[in-house]
């Protein structure tokens, strides 16, 4: 901990050396020639290289290379992007290179660099680039009413401007409200004039966003990379979109993970986990995976860390649990860290191997921390980490389906410990905040090579810009067991789902401190939970994380919930394919359906999960309504059914076993029935809900389905996508559209669909089903019996088989 905040004070104090003195440290280059290749625009500069490159119509990467200023490679891009050819074109003394998309104004006198879309300058180097000794950075020009999101993980308030912010992946245990400096810093901004602005540096550093100076935004760092990416689309989602086409889009989860987990700080023997496990079964809780914390190597929190091995005292029979639990359909997860105590069993192996991060006489770094006496696995060096992923295989081999990487800022990186990287050693303020990049990407690449047709899991607390490519899970660290964790949640998530990490999520319920169970917060931490990305109750065992040990109505409510999850799984794993496939997160802001209203800029607690629903879960306790920023449109309660116009702040009545859940009109949901665990999912016997209003004349919507688990599913073309439309004629007639396309192995033949049209006027009594027509009839039909009929709601509900292209007629 003193290390830690040892260098926290060195930031601090080069931050203020910085900020104070930026014009002693900044560098007038002068342009001397270019040259276009294959590589993209060279140019040729007093001080060394500066080269654009673009990846994207709408991505350009900006390298400065001054000569005697040492490099590092790019985290955030691919190791061999694909480039893409941009036009030049030179007027006087003036270079304009680029596409169609996004245009690089190069000023020769003196070198400076703009940016245009559609001919308009939307941003601007003020300085550019500066390199002075063990500073360097760059500076740009901001507008007036220019609003700026990003940096990562902080507790702000949605728009950062006004805030100068450390760029150092910490810890912080216990948050609440306010946060600075937290597990997952990104060097990057998205600005409400819709670009995507990310500083290209592993490096200790800070993002100034106009606080020093209120029309400048700076990045500076101690060493590392001086280049930078700029991304502008034609709207915020394209602008994402082609951010991570450049960086690496995600890459489907297995389904699974998209369940319920069991998980807490620990389970400390077999037994335990076996009588947790059973709970859940005999409650009638669905479950899917079971995380096991760090005494599943050791009896002790301090001490055992880097041992990597089953506690046999503790799990005498870990691969004939994991089988079991297998037989239940519940997949195991282990906890590891990067760091090898040196009272751990692997310490002398460790040494003899070669794979610690070294002093600076050679030999391992060790320092003490909270759990003990300990060295750092070097990720970096590759060597290292392929010894490190043998461990991880050899698990695997027992049956482990997946991995949480904890404490991977790292937690404590003394500035001395030096990394091998394949280009050359680096301290630990050059790379510090690519650690947890570089532990996924090596735990991911060396899975894929060695379970080719198997999709990684991969939770891990920290990471970089371009972690989001090697499937990285994160959360949002040990938050606050309390209503204040629970209010930035939604902050949280969506300041990181705009740089592409759509798997973001909090330890539902809380982690940290509380002395006792607060039954309110936990329930509606629990339903907000449903609408988060990962299912995974979390916390210090001395207050149970999970339902099942809870009082009854805690365990009514919860399972509820969580059986609607389950419910939704065809719904949200569409969602993980849009991500994976259109970088579209899961859980997305409100400004993006309307990007010049300043409101919905600023909006941290309602958010949209995928298309069809609004969420604004409860996080003070006793309320009987709660506020709803609902954008234009009708929506629906989920709940209750009563429509609501929007564009304006709603007052949604509530009660404890309901949040405010809106549903768009001409929003198209499948669903399915409740199941105990995603090994037996499947779309066969699909509800498809579809939320009928006047005012919407055409909608869409999609289903994605494939084998859940195979890792090429998309690329291979193994999958069927199931598109849904709907046709409004004055409603007088609705008509939808039931399109299949693509197959996999498995693939229903044929699907029993109950189509249920929400809020179908009550004139309508007929539906035409291709040849057929029946009428519409007042009671519910057998299962299996083709019809329709009204139900207590008043929704019209149409039962087939579905086996190919179909067009339906409600009137």
């Amino acid at each position: 901990m003193l290390q830690t905040m040892q260098c926290t004070m060195r930031l601090l104090l080069v931050g203020f050396l910085v900020a104070a003195s930026w014009l002693l440290s900044a560098q007038t280059l002068d342009y001397q020639s270019h040259q276009l290749t294959d590589e993209g625009l060279l140019i040729q500069t007093s001080e060394g290289q500066l080269t654009l490159r673009f990846h994207q119509p709408a991505v350009v990467e900006v390298f400065y290379q001054n000569e005697g200023v040492k490099q590092l490679p790019s985290f955030t891009l691919p190791p061999q992007p694909q480039l893409l050819a941009a036009g030049l074109e030179t007027q006087g003394e003036v270079l304009y290179y680029g596409t169609d998309a996004l245009t690089v104004r190069v000023a020769t006198k003196p070198l400076r660099l703009s940016f245009l879309r559609d001919g308009e300058v939307f941003l601007a180097e003020e300085q550019g680039l500066f390199v002075h000794e063990t500073l360097r950075g760059f500076r740009f020009q901001l507008k007036p009413d220019e609003k700026l999101l990003g940096a990562g993980q902080r507790v702000l308030g949605m728009d950062r401007r006004g805030h100068r912010l450390p760029l150092y992946n910490k810890a912080h245990y216990g948050y609440t409200t306010e946060s600075e400096q937290m597990y997952f810093s990104i060097p990057g901004v998205i600005s409400s004039h819709n670009y995507l602005l990310l500083f290209d540096n592993s490096a200790s550093g800070f993002i100034d966003l106009g606080k020093t100076e209120a029309d400048v935004l700076q990045f500076e760092a101690v060493a590392g990379r001086t280049g930078y990416i700029v991304a502008a689309g034609d709207s915020h989602q394209d602008t994402l979109q082609q951010y991570l086409q450049a960086s690496g889009m995600p890459p489907l989860p297995p389904r699974w993970a998209l369940g319920n987990y069991a998980s807490r700080f620990g389970y400390r023997t077999e037994q335990e986990a076996r009588d947790t496990v059973q709970r859940f079964v005999d409650k009638g809780f669905p479950l899917d995976a079971i995380v096991l914390d760090l005494f599943w190597f050791g009896p002790d929190i301090q001490g055992h860390m880097g041992n990597l091995a089953w506690d046999k005292d503790a799990f005498p029979n870990p691969e004939q649990m994991i089988a079991d639990f297998r037989e239940l359909g519940v997949k195991t997860v282990l906890i590891t860290e990067p760091f090898m105590l040196t009272s751990s069993n692997r310490w002398q192996e460790a040494v003899r191997e070669d794979v610690l991060a070294l002093n600076l006489a050679g030999k391992p770094r060790t320092f003490d921390f909270y759990f003990g006496n300990t060295g750092l696995i070097d990720v970096f060096k590759p060597e290292a980490a392929e010894w490190f992923w043998q461990i991880y295989h050899g698990l695997m081999q027992q049956g482990v389906a997946g991995w949480w990487g904890d404490l991977g800022e790292p937690e404590v990186h003394p500035h001395d410990a030096i990394h091998r990287l394949p280009q050359g050693t680096a301290t630990a303020d050059e790379i510090h905040n690519a650690y947890g990049h570089e532990w996924a990407k090596l735990v991911f690449e060396r899975h894929v090579r060695d379970y080719p047709t198997l999709r990684p899991f991969i939770m891990m607390r920290s990471g970089a810009p371009g972690s989001q490519r090697y499937g990285m899970i994160p959360w949002t660290g040990d938050v606050d067991r309390s209503w204040d964790g629970l209010k930035p949640q939604v902050e949280l998530a969506l300041q990181m789902s705009l740089f592409g990490f759509g798997y973001i999520h909090s330890d539902l319920g809380g982690f940290a401190g509380g002395e006792t169970f607060d039954a309110e917060m936990y329930t509606r931490w629990m339903q907000f939970g449903v609408f988060q990305p990962v299912y995974r109750p979390h916390a210090q065992e001395h207050i149970a994380p999970e339902p099942v040990f809870h009082d009854g109505t805690t365990q009514r409510i919860s399972r509820d919930f969580i059986n609607l999850r389950y419910r939704l799984t065809p719904y949200n794993y569409t969602l993980a394919y849009q991500h994976s496939t259109r970088g579209l997160p899961l859980m997305r802001p409100l400004f993006w359906l309307e990007p010049d209203n300043p409101d919905y800029l600023a909006e941290k607690n309602s958010y949209l999960w995928g298309d069809a629903f609004l969420v604004a879960p409860v996080t003070k306790p006793g309320v009987a309504s709660w506020t709803v920023n609902a954008p234009a449109g009708v929506w629906f309660d989920f709940f209750a059914g009563t429509a609501y116009q929007g564009g304006q702040k709603l007052e949604v009545p509530v009660t404890l076993e309901t949040i405010p859940v809106l549903v768009k009109a001409g929003s198209f949901v499948p669903m399915i029935a409740p199941l105990q665990s995603l090994d037996h999912y499947s779309t066969e016997q699909l509800e498809l809900h579809y939320w009928h209003h006047a005012s919407v004349g055409q909608s869409e919507g999609e289903l994605y389905d494939d084998d859940g688990h195979s890792r090429t599913s998309l690329a291979d073309g193994a999958f069927e996508l199931l598109q849904f439309q709907a046709h409004n004629q004055q409603d007088q007639q609705l008509n939808v559209s039931l399109i299949r396309q693509g197959d996999f192995p498995g693939m229903p033949a044929a699907r029993q669909l109950m189509l249920v049209v929400h809020q179908a006027p009550a004139h309508w009594q007929q539906v035409q089903l291709g040849e057929q027509r029946f009428n519409v009839q007042p009671e519910a039909l057998a299962e299996g019996e083709t019809g329709a009929w009204r139900n207590q709601d008043g929704a019209i509900v149409v039962q087939f088989s579905w086996q190919q292209d179909t067009q339906l007629q409600l009137r």
